[in-house]
């Protein structure tokens, strides 16, 4: 079956020229082959995401015509302004891709309205909010390694799309033949139709306007002598980051030099991702050098931040998602109370893989604090129920462990503009009182305790990867553990069973331990990997991860 789809491809007039190369270099390799074309790329709510390559589980302008397609196909059953807005980031063919995706909906007689260069996450979100979209896509594959693209496909709320949509899009996407299926015209003929127009500045200013009414404390970094080290990583960061810091009074930045442009080959670390520290391994050298006070980088697609703050003694320590999250929540409440711009009865989200921490933090300035399942479009689901009352203004923050904030329900996706604004903010306000961000740290864990966030990753790689993670978490409910390294499980939660947990039903395990520790295990939704989280509390930061690497050590074996 696979041999004979890839016959089909070597005999095809292949319009990228990258792609016939490839195929006749795999040619009476079984293992190649099969790798290529004996499953298609699966499109779920978090649309296609690959490696980049000939075949159809692989990212290439036809497999992105196939799913456009679909999702063309499911658009035209909506009604409304049958308009799908459009951007992309700096990955390898990201704008080939959003320039393909806009042919197909133009061939289909659907309107596009795409940024004319790079743009992150949050304008995508907040074009189809704008433009009043049945849809929107994003092409990135966010902090993937340079061989990947993706394409992430949103509803007209501005959240990622829905299961249900997600499930019509793909059965679309089933019918259409991978090669010759989809209507498509060139990108040109669109814009010659009026099909095809660019996002306005007036979205674009917008946009910026949004973000910057969520200021705490507007003004003050006019006066706060900040020092700031940005990364951008090479993706579609620069331009946004910049321009909102510069209109906040920020204006001692240093941007990374080898990092500052767009470049989907990401040469200077192999995984562009926030969270970790090769990543900011360029900044952190610039930091010392300069002396900042802050070093922030913002993944491809700028949905992400993460920063490494100046300790007393001149070193820099990298902050975890966790924390920033408890951090920011923190100075939005206080600053907010202080100037009389809490509204009535605040609202938090966060996802259940979150810091438990978070919800001391909320109690104590009065904020009710909601859970929900793992990835934003849930915390945007909060958004959009509390929208439907007219209690929109009640949201005032959401958080991920994964580096992903929100403050304000003008998109509804995780925003890496707002993001380093609000961190730039909060550092220039303690810099301002004579406190840092580490100092304010430190006393937010004498307050509550000393949280110990870490999550730790296992990859299954490989067309069998997937199912052993599915049994692993089947012998996880076969066989519930009692005990993690003698510390005795009080309280197994299964969010398969959406009648004990209130929420929509998902795959993770959260077991509450003797002590106060908390274990997660949750496959990940975009990877093959399957992570687990570890919460533990001590009196001291040794003591949290003393415990933490006994829990991790007992979890080895049931995960290998």
């Amino acid at each position: 079956m696979y041999q004979t789809e890839y016959e089909r491809w070597l005999a095809a007039d292949l319009e990228d020229a990258d792609l016939k190369p490839e195929l006749s270099r795999i040619k009476g390799n079984d293992d190649e082959i099969k790798e290529r074309f004996a499953v298609s790329l699966k499109f779920g709510t978090a649309g296609l995401r690959g490696v980049l390559g000939a075949g159809t589980n692989r990212m290439n302008i036809y497999v992105v015509r196939q799913a456009t397609q679909g999702l063309a196909n499911w658009v035209k059953t909506q009604g409304g302004n049958q308009t799908v807005a459009i951007s992309y980031d700096s990955r390898l063919k990201s704008d080939v891709f959003a320039k393909t995706a806009a042919g197909v909906l133009a061939a289909n007689g659907i309107n596009v309205r795409i940024y004319d260069a790079l743009m992150p996450v949050p304008a995508l979100s907040f074009a189809t909010r704008y433009y009043k979209c049945n849809a929107g896509i994003m092409v990135t594959a966010s902090h993937n390694p340079a061989k990947y693209n993706g394409y992430k496909a949103y509803g007209p709320d501005g959240c990622q799309m829905t299961d249900d949509a997600a499930a019509i899009v793909y059965a679309e996407i089933q019918k259409t033949d991978v090669l010759n299926g989809a209507k498509y015209i060139s990108f040109a003929e669109g814009v010659e139709k009026g099909l095809i127009r660019f996002v306005g500045d007036d979205c674009k200013k917008a946009l910026y306007d949004a973000i910057e009414d969520r200021q705490v404390r507007p003004g003050l970094c006019k006066t706060a002598g900040l020092k700031l080290v940005y990364s951008p990583l090479n993706g579609s960061g620069l331009v946004p980051v910049t321009k909102v810091l510069g209109d906040m009074g920020i204006s001692d930045v240093t941007i990374v030099p080898e990092q500052e442009y767009p470049n989907g080959y990401f040469t200077t670390c192999s995984y562009p991702n926030p969270e970790i520290f090769e990543a900011l391994e360029y900044g952190l050298k610039l930091a010392k050098e300069n002396g900042a006070d802050l070093m922030l980088a913002t993944d491809p697609d700028a949905d992400r931040v993460g920063i490494a703050m100046k300790c007393p003694d001149g070193s820099y320590e990298l902050v975890s998602g966790n924390e920033m999250g408890v951090l920011l929540l923190d100075y939005i409440c206080a600053g907010r109370i202080e100037k009389g711009t809490m509204p009535k009865n605040p609202v938090a989200v966060k996802s259940i893989v979150s810091t438990p921490l978070a919800d001391k933090v909320a109690e104590h300035y009065g904020v009710e604090m909601r859970s929900v399942l793992t990835g934003f479009k849930w915390i945007g689901d909060q958004i959009a129920n509390l929208e439907s009352k007219g209690e929109v203004d009640r949201f005032i923050f959401g958080f991920e462990e994964s580096y992903g904030y929100l403050a304000g329900p003008y998109v509804r996706d995780k925003d890496a503009i707002i993001g380093s604004m609000l961190i730039c903010e909060m550092a220039a306000y303690y810099r301002s009182i004579g406190s840092s961000i580490k100092q304010r740290l430190e006393e937010i864990y004498q307050q509550y305790g000393r949280y110990l966030n870490k999550v730790d990753s296992f990859e299954f790689p490989g067309l069998t990867g997937m199912d052993k993670m599915a049994a692993i978490m089947q012998g996880l409910r076969d066989n519930p553990p009692t005990e993690f390294a003698g510390y005795k499980v009080l309280k197994a939660t299964d969010y398969k069973k959406p009648e004990e947990t209130g929420l929509p039903a998902a795959n993770v395990l959260i077991y509450d331990l003797e002590g106060g520790a908390t274990v997660v295990v949750r496959p990940s939704g975009t990877e093959p990997k399957i992570k687990t989280y570890f919460t533990t509390l001590g009196k001291d930061l040794d003591e949290a991860k003393a415990q933490k690497d006994k829990l991790a050590e007992a979890l080895k074996p049931i995960l290998a």
